[in-house]
C-alpha cells in the first residue's frame, strides 16, 4: 500500500559549507606553492649528498642517512604545519616558513663546511649528524607549506578529498621533477655551492612575493611585521657573509667528487689528486715512472713481468683517476694501447688540465661506467685489465660482483691478467669476499698486501691477481721485493686458508657497504 505525501521523511539535507580561515588561496597559487616547496626538499636532499661528501664520503650508509633524514624533516615539519594550521590562520605563516627556508638553505653551507672539519670519518654518529645539519631545518619549514595550503583551500567538507588528493598529487610531481632536474641537469653543470645559493634565493624571493600578495589583498599588516622582515634581512645577510669565508673543501666539483689537486711540497713535480677529501692519486709530471703510493707499486711490479721487458701492451683500465697507471705503462712499455674507462668526465678533463694526461695513440678516455662499457669491448682483446675504480673508499658494488668478473675474463686474453685494488679493514671481510669472488671466475688468483694487513692487524689497500694462466709467482716475488719489500704474495694453499669459505658476490646479492663495516 502507498503511503500518504504527508507521512514521506523529508531527505536529509546537505551537510552546511565549512567556513575556511578567510578566502581561499587562488588554485593556480596553491598549486604552484606545493609544487615549489616540495620540489625544493628534493633539490636539498640529493645536493645534501654533494656536500657531506667530502667529509663523509659517499657510501650506502651516508645515502641511507640523507634519504632517511629528509623523511624525517618532511615527517616533522608536516606534522608541525598541520598543527599550526588548525590553531592559527596559515595565511601569515606562508610566507615566513619560505623565508626561513631561504636563510636556512643558504645558512647550510657554511654550517656543514665549517662542521665537516670537525665531523669527518665514517662513524656513524658523525654522518647522522652532519647530514642532519644540512637537511632537517630547511626541509621541515618547507614541509610545513602543504599542510596550510591544504587548510586555506578546506572551504567545503565536501571536497575534502579531492583538494587533499589534487595537492598531496603536485608535491608529488614537484618532487620527482625537481629530483630529475637536479640528478640529470643541474648537478652536472652547477658547483653545489651555485645550486643551493640559487634555491635560497628562489624560497626567500618566493616568499616575499607571497607576502606582499597577501598583504595587498588584506589591505592590512601584520602586527610586528616590519621587525620581522628587518630580522630575516638579517640573518640572510649573516648565511650569506659565512658562506663567503667558510673553508672549501674543493677546487672543483665535477658530476660526482669534489675534485682537489695539490702540490707536493717534497717533490716540486708531485700532484696529489683529492677526491672527496681522500687522496686518490699521485702523479709525478716529470717523471711518470715514479709510483708513490704502495698499492701502484704492486701494479707496476706486476705489470713489468706480465710480458717480456718493453713489449707494448693492449690494457683497459676500469677507473682513470689521476691516470697514474696508463702513464706508467706508457713510460715502461712504449707503444701501449691504454684505454681508459672513467665514469666521471669531469676528472678526464681536470687530467688534462693539471695532471699531465694527453689522450692520443697510447691512450683513449671514455667517460662512462666500467661495468656497461666493459660489455661491449671485444672477448681476448686485452693482455692487461686493472681495476682501480672507487666511490669515496669503497669499490662500487656492482664491479666488485661475479658477473663482473666474468665480464673481464671474457675481455682478457687466456695469457693475460687482471690487476683489482681493493681497500679493507678488520674483519677483512669483503677481501675475502672478493677474492672468493674473483677465484670464481679466473683459474689462478693470487693477493699482494702488508703482512700486517693480512694478519688482519690493521686497514690496507690489498691488490688482487688474476689470471687463467699459471702466474709469474716467483718473478712478482723477486719484482716486489726490489720495489717494496714490505709487501707479501699469497697464493695457493695460503690463500685458500685466507679465503675460506667467504661469500661470492653476485649481482642479485653483493652488500659491499656492509662487508667493509668495521663494527
Amino acid at each position: 500500500m502507498s503511503a500518504f505525501p504527508s507521512d514521506v521523511a523529508d531527505p536529509p539535507a546537505p551537510p552546511a559549507p565549512v567556513p575556511g580561515p578567510g578566502r581561499a588561496l587562488p588554485n593556480g597559487l596553491a598549486a604552484f606553492l606545493v609544487f615549489f616547496s616540495s620540489g625544493a626538499v628534493l633539490v636539498l636532499e640529493t645536493v645534501a649528498l654533494r656536500l657531506v661528501g667530502p667529509y663523509v664520503g659517499v657510501t650506502l650508509q651516508v645515502t641511507s642517512s640523507v634519504i632517511g633524514i629528509a623523511l624525517a624533516a618532511i615527517a616533522y615539519g608536516a606534522w608541525t604545519g598541520g598543527w599550526l594550521a588548525d590553531r592559527r590562520d596559515p595565511r601569515p605563516l606562508l610566507a615566513p616558513a619560505l623565508v626561513l627556508a631561504g636563510i636556512a638553505t643558504a645558512v647550510t653551507l657554511p654550517v656543514v663546511r665549517y662542521a665537516g672539519e670537525v665531523l669527518r670519518g665514517d662513524a656513524a654518529s658523525a654522518i647522522l649528524l652532519l647530514v642532519a645539519l644540512a637537511v632537517f631545518v630547511p626541509a621541515a619549514l618547507l614541509a610545513a607549506v602543504t599542510p596550510l595550503v591544504v587548510k586555506l583551500q578546506l572551504a567545503d567538507l565536501r571536497r575534502t578529498g579531492q583538494v587533499v588528493g589534487r595537492l598531496s598529487g603536485i608535491g608529488t610531481l614537484g618532487g620527482i621533477t625537481a629530483t630529475l632536474l637536479t640528478g640529470f641537469v643541474l648537478v652536472a653543470a652547477l658547483p653545489s655551492t651555485v645550486i643551493l645559493l640559487a634555491l635560497a634565493v628562489s624560497l626567500g624571493v618566493a616568499g616575499l612575493g607571497l607576502g606582499w600578495y597577501l598583504h595587498r589583498r588584506a589591505a592590512t599588516d601584520l602586527p610586528g611585521a616590519g621587525r620581522a622582515r628587518a630580522a630575516l634581512a638579517v640573518l640572510g645577510l649573516v648565511g650569506a657573509g659565512l658562506t663567503t669565508v667558510a673553508p672549501n673543501p674543493c677546487d672543483v666539483e665535477t658530476a660526482y667528487h669534489c675534485a682537489k689537486v695539490e702540490a707536493d711540497p717534497g717533490r716540486p713535480s708531485g700532484r696529489t689528486l683529492l677526491l672527496n677529501s681522500a687522496q686518490h692519486s699521485y702523479v709525478d709530471l716529470a717523471d711518470p715512472r715514479h709510483l708513490e703510493y704502495a698499492y701502484t707499486k704492486w701494479f707496476g711490479a706486476v705489470a713489468d713481468v706480465t710480458a717480456p721487458a718493453g713489449r707494448p701492451l693492449d690494457a683497459l683500465h676500469l677507473g682513470g683517476g689521476g691516470f697514474t697507471m696508463p702513464r706508467y705503462l706508457t713510460a715502461t712499455r712504449p707503444g701501449t694501447d691504454n684505454l681508459v674507462f672513467e665514469i666521471d668526465g669531469g676528472l678526464i678533463e681536470l687530467g688534462e688540465r693539471e695532471l699531465g694526461v694527453r689522450q692520443g695513440t697510447d691512450l683513449s678516455a671514455v667517460a662512462g661506467d666500467a661495468r656497461l662499457l666493459v660489455a661491449a669491448e671485444a672477448t681476448d682483446s686485452r693482455d692487461l685489465v686493472v681495476g682501480d675504480a672507487f666511490g669515496h673508499l669503497v669499490v662500487p658494488w656492482h664491479l666488485a660482483t661475479r658477473e663482473m668478473a666474468a665480464e673481464i675474463r671474457r675481455v682478457t686474453r687466456p695469457a693475460g691478467v687482471y690487476v683489482q685494488n681493493v681497500i679493507d679493514y678488520p674483519p677483512l671481510r669483503f677481501i675475502r669476499s672478493e677474492l672468493a669472488t674473483v677465484g670464481a671466475e679466473f683459474r689462478h688468483v693470487a693477493l699482494i698486501a702488508p703482512p700486517e694487513a693480512i694478519a688482519g692487524e690493521q686497514g690496507s689497500n690489498f691488490v688482487i691477481v688474476a689470471s687463467d694462466a699459471p702466474l709469474p709467482l716467483d718473478a712478482v716475488r723477486e719484482r716486489l721485493a726490489e720495489v717494496d719489500s714490505r709487501a707479501t704474495l699469497l697464493a695457493d694453499a695460503e690463500l685458500d686458508d685466507f679465503v675460506g669459505d667467504a661469500l661470492v658476490l653476485t649481482d642479485d646479492y653483493a652488500p659491499v657497504d656492509q662487508l667493509l663495516a668495521t663494527a
